[in-house]
């Protein structure tokens, strides 16, 4: 019973941030809206390619509103990309404050947070040390 794979990330929100995160991840990280499957409560799926790795969903009725901002063991999601010097200047455009670090490695990262504060970190390998 090996995992193989990570299916996806779910956020969950109140309708306003929901669409506030929709156009973060999908405006600045890079992500696309994409078709919705097997569900019947409001939200996105986010994709890369053909697979959907962001699902952002309403809170259910009566549970009440999400705690934004709040301290938890969740800490970043993490995404390969190329191109570093057009994200950061991307980044730079759309005023969004990040950082940079170098890993042992050879890999570059951008780390920056989207508007419920969720981290979020951006892998660059072509910077790899062979």
């Amino acid at each position: 019973m090996p995992i193989t794979d990570i299916n996806h990330i779910n956020l969950r929100a109140n309708r306003d941030m929901m669409h506030v995160l929709r156009d973060f991840y999908c405006d600045i990280v890079g992500l696309r809206v994409g078709p919705r499957t097997a569900t019947t409560s409001y939200g996105f799926w986010l994709y890369i390619g053909e697979n959907d790795v962001l699902h952002i969903a309403e809170y259910n009725k009566g549970i009440g509103a999400p705690d934004l901002h709040v301290n938890g063991t969740y800490d970043h999601v993490s995404f390969t990309c190329n191109d570093m010097p057009a994200m950061e200047a991307h980044l730079t455009s759309h005023s969004i404050p990040y950082t940079t670090r170098m890993l042992m490695n050879g890999v570059k990262q951008i780390n920056f947070k989207d508007p419920a504060g969720n981290g979020i970190e951006l892998n660059f390998e072509e910077f790899r040390n062979n």
